[in-house]
Parts: structure tokens; C-alpha cells; sequence
């Protein structure tokens, strides 16, 4: 664990390799605002516009993060968890999944089943800054 910790105040200090972050998200614009910041902030971000895409990548790295958008074509973000579930499972508390429907009943009840993290869209960039440091920290210990 010292190890992993370690790591995260050295990569926070530009000293190590930059964290890897998968970003599921199919607005494009929005898309690139996420990524954009998150480069900006020293995070290696690779970026696909739909579930079928994310599991491509997830079988061909690992990732730190995944910031998983909830309502994408072709593979909504539940599945996409359940194919990481059955494929990766060691990459399934590393998920903030993000959302515009804050108050929809179903994609609660996944989030709260799964006892994930989720952001509700609109959000502050210093929010999404914090839970992928708490999921960095999460996933080290």
C-alpha cells in the first residue's frame, strides 16, 4: 500500500508516470472539455464515445480511473460495468459514472447496487478532480 500511495503524491508532484484515465462519454464537446482539463491537469486520457469502444480499451491496458457516462449508445454504462465486471473485475472500483439524470430511479439503484460513485452532470471540475483522487486512493489500499 505505501508503495501505490507513494506513487499517487509522486505522479501529483509530476514525478511518475502519468494515471491513465478511460473517459466513456458520447457528447463530444463535453468530451473534450473532460479530457482537455484532465491533460491539463497531467492525466494520460483516453477517450471513447460508447461501451463497445470502452471494452476494446479495457482488454488492451489498464486503467487507474474510468469515468463511465451512464447513457451512451450501443452499451449504456450499467453494461459496460457488467462486461468490466465479468472481463476485469479488479478495474470495477476504480468507476465514477456520470450523469445527467440525476434523479433517475433506475440508474441509482445500479450505482447504489454496485456501491459505485457517481457525479451528476452538471458538475464542478474540482468535484470530478476530487473523486478520481478518492477512487485513486480507493483502489491503492
Amino acid at each position: 500500500m505505501e508503495n501505490t500511495l507513494e506513487q499517487i503524491q509522486l505522479n501529483d508532484a509530476g514525478l511518475g508516470p502519468s494515471p491513465k484515465i478511460l473517459l466513456l462519454e458520447d457528447d463530444e464537446s463535453f468530451q473534450a472539455i473532460i479530457k482537455d482539463f484532465l491533460e491539463s491537469h497531467s492525466y494520460e486520457v483516453v477517450a471513447v464515445r460508447n461501451g463497445v469502444e470502452g471494452v476494446r480499451e479495457i482488454m488492451a491496458s489498464d486503467f487507474e480511473v474510468i469515468i463511465c457516462d451512464m447513457l451512451m449508445p450501443n452499451l449504456p454504462g450499467d453494461m459496460f460495468y457488467l462486461a468490466v465486471e465479468r472481463m476485469r473485475p479488479h478495474l470495477c472500483d476504480r468507476f465514477i459514472f456520470i450523469t445527467g439524470l440525476r434523479d433517475n430511479q433506475k440508474v441509482n439503484a445500479f450505482v447504489q447496487k454496485v456501491h459505485g460513485t457517481m457525479l451528476a452532470k452538471p458538475f464542478q471540475v474540482d468535484d470530478l478532480l476530487e473523486m478520481i483522487g478518492f477512487v485513486q486512493i480507493k483502489s491503492a489500499v
